[in-house]
This record gives C-alpha cells, structure tokens and sequence, in this order.
C-alpha cells in the first residue's frame, strides 16, 4: 500500500509517501510544499492544491492520511493552517484519494507507542523505522512521514482491501 502523509501547514506543508506491505515501510519520496509569505492568501493556496495535485498524480497513492489541526494560542495562524489542511483534503478528495484524519496524539501513539512522546522521540522513530540516514527536515516532513507511519499502524488501510 502507497501512503500520503500530510502535516498541513500554510508556510511549510510537510508530505511523505510510503510503501508499506508486510510490516515493513519503505520510504519513496517526502519533502515541503512552501509559500512564501509575501504572496498573497489566494495565490498560496492554489499553490499549495497544485503542488498536492502534481505529487498525487506522480505517486498516486492509496490512501492519504492527514493530521487533524491542533489549535495553538495564535487564532490567525490557526485559520490559516485550517485553509491549508481544507485545500489539502479537497485536492486529495478530487483526485479519488480515501482520506483518513488522524490527531496528534494519535500519530505519536501511532509511531512511538505513546501518546505523549515529544517531538525528538517521534522523529527518531521515524528515522529508524523508514531506515534513514538522518531525520528530514524541516520539522512538518518527518511529521508527515509519522501520519503516513501511525495510518499503517492503525489497521485502517485494511479496509480498502474490502473496498476493493
């Protein structure tokens, strides 16, 4: 199964697709979809649903898999990342993707085994689960790389093989 991981983001939107089969991962491709803030609103936006589009169609993969928003203190830069996570959904929703939402604390218990592990012990594991030489940066790809982790890790993908 080929996994999208998403860690929605207005400046930096983190991806990472993933072969997983048998209970082992491969990593294929991951990086930052990234806008610069002097663009303005719209434009970013439909920069964003483009470059999700573009990576859609060159992976095409099974599933996508997207953190749910976690509401910090700035309300501004929560609606923004709100609009991005809603493009992110919409892009993979028109491409016929099945679209699985997952919390934080989901994606930490998910990939460590517990939910209140920090972000260094998250990251980690996702080195050494995918087998990477280093921990990819920005921050928002290894956490796009933990949402695709924690979807195989949930027994979810086993209902598209029902589907199908």
């Amino acid at each position: 199964m080929i996994i999208l991981g998403i860690d929605p983001g207005f400046a930096i939107m983190g991806y990472g697709i993933i072969h997983y089969e048998g209970n082992r991962f491969k990593p294929i491709h991951y990086g930052a979809i990234k806008t610069p803030s002097q663009m303005s609103t719209d434009l970013r936006l439909k920069e964003i649903y483009k470059d999700l589009c573009d990576i859609i169609d060159t992976y095409k993969p099974d599933v996508v898999a997207i953190e749910e928003l976690f509401f910090n203190n700035n309300a501004k830069t929560a609606i923004m990342v709100g609009q991005a996570r809603g493009v992110a959904i919409v892009a993979a929703a028109n491409k016929g993707c099945l679209i699985y939402e997952y919390t934080p604390l989901q994606v930490k218990q998910g990939v460590v085994g517990y939910g209140r592990a920090d972000k260094t012990q998250v990251q980690q594991m996702i080195k050494a689960l995918l087998n990477l030489e280093k921990v990819p940066k920005p921050d928002d790809v290894a956490d796009a790389l933990a949402v695709a982790v924690c979807h195989a890790h949930s027994g979810r993908f086993n209902e598209l093989f029902k589907l199908k």
